[in-house]
C-alpha cells in the first residue's frame, strides 16, 4: 500500500526523501508529499499525482533541513487531492505524522476530537493521529500521564497508539524535538536502516539499499526512535526492546531498470535466475543423484503425515495455491483445500491440528493473509509460509518459513515472485511425495532434472519476444479475452487474466475449460480472443473441442502448447510453442507468454505497467 521513508542525518533530507520515494513509487501513487524539519519550522509540500507533480512543484525552491519524513499515497479514507495527501499536521503545525494502514475506530475518535474542538481539514483517517498524538502531547505537558519513564513525544505518541483499532506504519516528527524521528507498526510493514551518522526509515528494503544493508524489520507493535546516531526500539507500552539487527542480502541494481522499459518487462526477463536462485540452494546432488534438501526450515518427516494440507492466500499467491493443489495432490496424493484467504477467516473453517497449512505472500505483509495464519495458528494447526520478504511478519510468525529468492519486485503486477512460489510449491510437494514413499528413485530423480532444466528453457522463450509482441499487436485492442485450460492449465488461466486485466484493463476472465458450455460461452462473439493454455497432454482432445467451439462463435485464438506438438495446427488462429517438460510442471513456463501478452498490451493501450491504476504492490489494509 502506501509508501514511506525517513530520513535523519547529515545530509540535505529533501532529495534523500525524494530518492526514496521514487524506489516506493510502486506502493502507491495517486499523491505524494514530504515534511522536513529545519530549526523552529516544519515545512509541508504535498500534491495529488504522481510522484513527479510533487518533484516539479519543490524544484524551484529550497527546504532546508537535515530530518524529514516522506510519503507517496494508494488511497483509502478520502479521494486523491492535495488536502488528503500526506503528511497530515496539527492545527498548530508543530507535529506532522504520515501513515499506512487503516484506522478502523477514525469516525468515534473523530467525534471524540471535535468534542474538543478539533477543527479537521481532510477525509483521511490519518488525520485522527496527528491531533490525538497533539492532545496527549499537551496533556502531558501539563501533568505526566500514562505511561511512565518517556519523554514528552514519546508518551504522547504511546498514548494515542493506545487508542487507535486498526492497522499502521507510522512516522512522526515535532517541531520541540528536532533530533529525532518516531515510527511506529502494526500489521503494516516498515524497516529501520541503520546508517553511518544517519539513520533511516521505509516501508520496504528498496528504498534503503542505496545507505545501509543493516536494518530492524519493526515487530508488530513495536516503536522505533531514530536519531542520527543511533536507534532505540521499544514496545508500545513503552518497554525497551533489545535486538541486534538484520543484514540484506539484496543486491542493490536488482531494484533498478537496468535500461529495461520497465520494471515489470525487467522481471520477467529475471526469472532465469530467479528460478535458478530458487533452486540451487534445496538441490543436494550426492553420488550423481539429486535430492531435496530442506535443512533450512527444519522439514522432518512428520511434515509429510498430515491429513490434509490448506493452502490460502490472496490474488497471485492464490494461483499459486492452486497450482499448489494440483502439484501436492499429483505427487503427494494429500488432499489439498484451497481458500481465498479473504474468505477463510469468514466463513468458521474446520480446523484438524495435523493439517498443514500452507500461506502465500510476496511480500509477508498482506492483511488478509496474516489473519487467516493467525487463525489457524490459534486453532492448534502447523504453519508453512512461502514469502519473498526476509523478516516479514508472515516469516517471523510461521513455525516454517520457505524464502522464494526472487529478489526485490518493483512492478506491481507479478511476475519472478509468483513463478518462484511456484517453484517452491513444487519443491514441497516432491518432498512429501518422497517422505511418504510415493515416488521411487527414478521417478525422483527424473523430476528433479526436469526442474533443473527449467531456467534454461525460461530463458529460450525469452529469446522469443518478438512473436508474442506480434499477436499483442493485432489484437490489443479486443474487447474481451477469455483464458481456458484444464487442470494445471486452468491454474495458469487464472494468473494469465488477471495480469491482463490488471495493467491492460482489458476485460478477461479465465475459465475451466469444460465449463464453457455451462454458460461462459455465452459471451463469445467475434469481438473475443481466446487464449488456450494446452500442455496436459492427456486433455488435448478435450481442450481441441473447446477450441472449435469458440471459434465457431467468431472468436480468435491463440493456443500455448509444446514445441513439436501439432494437435492444434488446423483450429488454432496462432500457437505459441513453450520447451517441453513434465506436464505436471507445465505453469512454470506456460506463464510467460501470458505475462508477456499482458504487458504489451499493456504498452499498446498507453498504459504504464509498473504503475496500475487504483492498485499497489502490497495490500497491508483488508
Amino acid at each position: 500500500m502506501c509508501g514511506i521513508t525517513g530520513y535523519i542525518g547529515c545530509k540535505q533530507a529533501t532529495p534523500e526523501l525524494l530518492r526514496a520515494l521514487k524506489k516506493l513509487e510502486y506502493r502507491g501513487y495517486d499523491s505524494a508529499g514530504i515534511a522536513v524539519l529545519n530549526g523552529s519550522r516544519i515545512t509541508v509540500r504535498k500534491m495529488k499525482g504522481a510522484l513527479g507533480v510533487l518533484e516539479r512543484k519543490i524544484a524551484e525552491e529550497a527546504i532546508p533541513g537535515t530530518l524529514g519524513i516522506g510519503h507517496t499515497r494508494w488511497a483509502t479514507h478520502g479521494e486523491p487531492s492535495d488536502t488528503n495527501a500526506h503528511p497530515h499536521t496539527n492545527l498548530s503545525g508543530n507535529i506532522a505524522v504520515i501513515h499506512n494502514g487503516i484506522i478502523e475506530n477514525y469516525g468515534v475518535l473523530k467525534e471524540w476530537l471535535q468534542a474538543r474542538g478539533v477543527v479537521f481539514r481532510s477525509q483521511t483517517d490519518t488525520e485522527v493521529i496527528v491531533h490525538l498524538i497533539d492532545f496527549y502531547y499537551n496533556a502531558a505537558a501539563i501533568a505526566p500521564i500514562g505511561i511512565p519513564g518517556t519523554d514528552l513525544f514519546l508518551r504522547a505518541v504511546l498514548e494515542a497508539l493506545g487508542r487507535i483499532e486498526g492497522s499502521y506504519g507510522l512516522a512522526v516528527i515535532a517541531r520541540d524535538f528536532p533530533d529525532r524521528i518516531i515510527a511506529a507498526r502494526k500489521d503494516s510493514p516498515l524497516i529501520v536502516g541503520l546508517g553511518d551518522g544517519e539513520n533511516l526509515l521505509a516501508s520496504d528494503v528498496p528504498a534503503l539499499l542505496d545507505h545501509t544493508r543493516e536494518v530492524y524489520y519493526l515487530g508488530e507493535r513495536e516503536v522505533a526512535v531514530l536519531y542520527r546516531d543511533h536507534v532505540d526500539l521499544f514496545t508500545d507500552q513503552g518497554e525497551r526492546v533489545i535486538r541486534p539487527s538484520s543484514h540484506v542480502d539484496w543486491d542493490a541494481q536488482a531494484a533498478e531498470k537496468g535500461g529495461y522499459a520497465h520494471f515489470m518487462l525487467k522481471e520477467i526477463h529475471e526469472q532465469p535466475r530467479a528460478f535458478t536462485d530458487t533452486l540451487r540452494p534445496r538441490l543436494k546432488i550426492a553420488d550423481g543423484t539429486p535430492d531435496i534438501n530442506f535443512d533450512e526450515i527444519g522439514l522432518d518427516a512428520s511434515w509429510a503425515d498430515a491429513p490434509r494440507i490448506v493452502i490460502t492466500a490472496c490474488g497471485t499467491a492464490w494461483h499459486a495455491g492452486m497450482v499448489g493443489k494440483y502439484a501436492f495432490e499429483h505427487f503427494a496424493r494429500i488432499p489439498v483445500e484451497t481458500d481465498i484467504a479473504s474468505e477463510y477467516r469468514y466463513r468458521n473453517p474446520v480446523f484438524n491440528p495435523r493439517d498443514l497449512f500452507i500461506v502465500i505472500s510476496q511480500s509477508g505483509e498482506t492483511a488478509d493473509t496474516l489473519a487467516a495464519m493467525r487463525l489457524a495458528k490459534q486453532k492448534g494447526a502447523r504453519i508453512l509460509a512461502i514469502t519473498n520478504a526476509v523478516g516479514s511478519t508472515l516469516a517471523r510468525e510461521s513455525d516454517l518459513v520457505l524464502y522464494t529468492w526472487a529478489g526485490p519486485e518493483i512492478g506491481v503486477a507479478s511476475t519472478k515472485a509468483f513463478t518462484t512460489q511456484l517453484m517452491c510449491v513444487y519443491l514441497l510437494a516432491l518432498k512429501l511425495a518422497r517422505l511418504r514413499g510415493l515416488l521411487d528413485g527414478r521417478a525422483y530423480r527424473d523430476a528433479l532434472t526436469s526442474l533443473q532444466a527449467i531456467p534454461a528453457q525460461a530463458q529460450k522463450i525469452l529469446e522469443n519476444t518478438a512473436a508474442i509482441q506480434r499477436f499483442a499487436a493485432g489484437h490489443f485492442n479486443k474487447g474481451k479475452v477469455f483464458f481456458i485450460g484444464r487442470q494445471f492449465d486452468y491454474a495458469v488461466s487464472l494468473e494469465s487474466a488477471l495480469k491482463l486485466k490488471e495493467i491492460s484493463y482489458t476485460h478477461s476472465e479465465a475459465f475451466a475449460a469444460g465449463e464453457l458450455k455451462h454458460g461462459p460461452i455465452a459471451l463469445v462473439d467475434r469481438d473475443t480472443l481466446v487464449v488456450a493454455l494446452a500442455t496436459q497432454t492427456a486433455l488435448f482432445d478435450k481442450i481441441a473441442s473447446n477450441i472449435q467451439e469458440t471459434a465457431a462463435r467468431g472468436a480468435a485464438s491463440l493456443v500455448i502448447t509444446w514445441e513439436g506438438e501439432h494437435r492444434f495446427d488446423k483450429i488454432a488462429g496462432e500457437i505459441f510453442t513453450i520447451p517441453r517438460t513434465d506436464d505436471p510442471f507445465s505453469p512454470l513456463l506456460s506463464i510467460i507468454p501470458a505475462q508477456l501478452f499482458a504487458y504489451y498490451c499493456a504498452v499498446l493501450r498507453g498504459n504504464d505497467p509498473d504503475k496500475p491504476r487504483n492498485l499497489a504492490k502490497s495490500v497491508t489494509v483488508e
